[in-house]
């Protein structure tokens, strides 16, 4: 045990008021945590409908007998049937739980700049600017309204507008190549961009004004543009004046669209439960990207729960998350208003100027959740950082790591690094969710290297094989009862094929996540890493299809394979393997250019450590890389165990990676 909570930790924490609202307002008592998590996965649409009269969501009912049916009024998965009959609007019951002026709502920093402080009323004025805006464009409930944007307050304002309006979000960062972008927006048809000219991260401006046009040309039913310009930039002490349209045709920017408005007044649409509110997109392992919608409803609940609960936030708290838009901590920072909490949002590289740069944000704006991935904890043990005697970090009183799981050694760097009376919170869930469905619980000891525990309302359990649940040995992380925030459905899946075989093709009826997980006796629980072929790096999430698309453009390379070896206690570590056009050999010049082209097209984050030559690529019997065979084996796992070699169409092609996993 690394950490106990206090009597007045329990006493103050958020599980405990709700423990005694049960008590009082529904006769129902609880005396532990692991009692209140069995009653709430054993009775899951009773414990969501006490959620709905804890939080005081803003809603209407558009039936009669809609109070009269019970919040889980189908139970199926997939095709849960959640609150019949009632509407609602994520950004209204956002704005509802946002602490009156003069309290910041929202804290902005970046890397060149002061931080800029929003309080409620601003937000709102701006938020209501650009709904109206959005509304002249003709922008209706269910239009895609999707976004180009670093994390910056635009992209939180635009997000809002476009949910008060009922119509649909979706987001991608800037470092995203154009190809990236496209195949996620060009699934969805968006009738309204907003995208910024440019952005700065490691001190260097990068322009996007040429993407930002190529994506024009590319979504033939995108009817406008908003241009967040960055018309003056400070980058090594060199002022810059840029044309924000050059190569840009038909665009509006953003600061007319705020001055064409003079109505304060936000209106919210409200729409059914099960509308959608955004889209986010899975790794793309077997084609394009998955296009994951969820819904308002779903989302504002199990923000709300995760959020006031499990990170334990509330009035006075300043939350923040290291995340990009393309992260689906993003939208989950962005819950974090749900509790009445100030979010805070960084712009910029972790490690500029250098490894303290999240550290010194912590300290200037008294930051009290901090929440990082064990990639940024390992850089930091690493570099042998001191953040703790080097800043007051004293206002830290938890710290959140998600993106890929935590070591033991992570947790005791933090504690003797950091602050030694913080709650580390290691938690895990993933995009298709938008949750954690493994993490803190507040009332509970913490271990080193450990998760505490599955969430309220998550039916979370590892399955062996034989779909039977187990303890005290690795499984596949599996999901029993239904969760308000899994995704409505996949857009252009109208039979929700892809769907099914996502998530329920292993296990009918029950949700299969692709982790391994190991739970012990005491509800704790341990991420192993990934148990298909998804690419995970800081955190984001990428399909190996993307990383072919690019190698497959170069002529001197004829196949490849990669494969991400993050596992828990482990370096991670990212090799490309190549097999070469008869003629052409692997030489540093080539490297460098894949590199480039996979910074460049791609993401930076998913440039491989090494590039390797090989003869063949391995193949199953049907013509499927054998991803996740070799991933098994580059971890240690038993050969036999790890590959069936009568199911190979070239089973001599898996030696080169049997001798290469002896020398890791």
């Amino acid at each position: 045990m690394i950490w106990q909570p206090g009597e007045q930790d329990i006493a103050e924490a958020n599980l405990t008021h709700y423990m005694g609202w049960l008590a009082r307002e529904k006769g129902l008592v609880f005396t532990s945590y692991a009692d209140l998590w069995r009653w709430s996965v054993d009775h899951v649409g009773d414990f969501w409908a006490t959620l709905w009269d804890y939080f005081d969501l803003a809603a209407s009912h558009q039936a009669a007998d809609a109070l009269r049916l019970p919040a889980l009024a189908d139970d199926t998965m997939p095709g849960a049937v959640w609150f019949p009959g009632t509407r609602l609007n994520y950004a209204e019951n956002i704005f509802k739980k946002m602490p009156a002026d003069p309290a910041a709502v929202l804290i902005y920093k970046d890397e060149t700049g002061p931080s800029i402080t929003l309080g409620k009323q601003e937000l709102l004025k701006k938020t209501a600017a650009v709904a109206a805006a959005l509304r002249r464009m003709g922008v209706q409930p269910g239009d895609r309204v999707v976004a180009y944007l670093p994390n910056i307050p635009e992209a939180v304002i635009a997000m809002l507008a476009t949910a008060s309006l009922g119509a649909v979000w979706s987001s991608c960062p800037p470092d995203f190549g154009s190809r990236s972008v496209l195949d996620r927006f060009s699934q969805i048809e968006p009738k309204v961009l907003v995208a910024v000219d440019g952005y700065v991260y490691g001190g260097k401006y990068y322009d996007r004004r040429a993407v930002v046009a190529e994506l024009q040309e590319a979504l033939p039913v995108l009817e406008r543009t908003i241009l967040v310009n960055r018309q003056q930039s400070t980058v090594n002490n060199k002022s810059e004046i840029r044309n924000p349209k050059s190569e840009i045709q038909d665009v509006l920017l953003w600061q007319d669209v705020l001055n064409a408005s003079t109505d304060d007044i936000l209106d919210f649409y409200r729409v059914p439960f099960d509308h959608p509110l955004w889209i986010l997109y899975s790794s793309g392992t077997t084609g394009l990207p998955k296009a994951i919608v969820q819904g308002h409803g779903g989302i504002t609940l199990e923000h709300n729960k995760n959020t006031t609960f499990h990170n334990d936030l509330g009035r006075g708290d300043r939350f923040f998350w290291y995340s990009s838009t393309g992260w689906m901590m993003w939208n989950y920072l962005l819950g974090g208003l749900l509790s009445g909490c100030t979010i805070v949002l960084y712009n910029g590289s972790p490690a500029f100027p250098d490894l303290n740069a999240l550290w010194r944000l912590a300290e200037e704006l008294g930051i009290t959740y901090f929440g990082t991935s064990a990639a940024f904890i390992s850089a930091c043990m690493k570099a042998d950082t001191k953040p703790g005697r080097e800043f007051d970090l004293s206002r830290i009183r938890a710290l959140g790591s998600t993106g890929s799981p935590l070591t033991a050694e992570g947790f005791r760097w933090v504690y003797e690094n950091v602050n030694n009376d913080l709650a580390l919170e290691s938690l895990s869930g993933g995009t298709d969710l938008c949750t954690a469905f493994v993490g803190g619980v507040r009332l509970l000891p913490i271990y080193a290297g450990e998760i505490q525990g599955p969430a309220l309302g998550a039916s979370v359990w590892a399955f062996n094989d034989a779909g039977e649940a187990v303890t005290g040995e690795v499984g596949e992380l599996v999901i029993t009862r239904p969760m308000p925030s899994m995704p409505l459905y996949f857009w252009n899946d109208p039979d929700m094929a892809r769907y099914k075989a996502s998530y329920f093709e292993m296990y009918p009826g029950v949700w299969r996540h692709g982790d391994w997980i190991e739970f012990n006796e005491r509800g704790g629980c341990v991420i192993y890493g990934r148990s298909d072929s998804t690419i995970n790096r800081q955190g984001i999430r990428m399909g190996t299809s993307e990383i072919y698309r690019v190698i497959d453009s170069f002529p001197e390379i004829v196949d490849s394979l990669i494969v991400d070896l993050e596992l828990l206690g482990r370096e991670s570590f990212l090799p490309l393997f190549v097999v070469m056009a008869a003629g052409e050999s692997l030489d540093a010049a080539l490297t460098e250019r894949i590199k480039n082209k996979l910074r460049r097209d791609v993401s930076p984050r998913h440039v491989p450590d090494a590039i390797i030559e090989i003869t063949a690529v391995p193949y199953t019997l049907s013509g499927k890389k054998m991803e996740v065979p070799v991933r098994r084996i580059l971890l240690g796992h038993d050969i036999h165990k790890a590959v069936n070699l009568g199911a190979m169409r070239n089973p001599q092609s898996i030696q080169f990676f049997i001798d290469y996993a002896a020398g890791l």
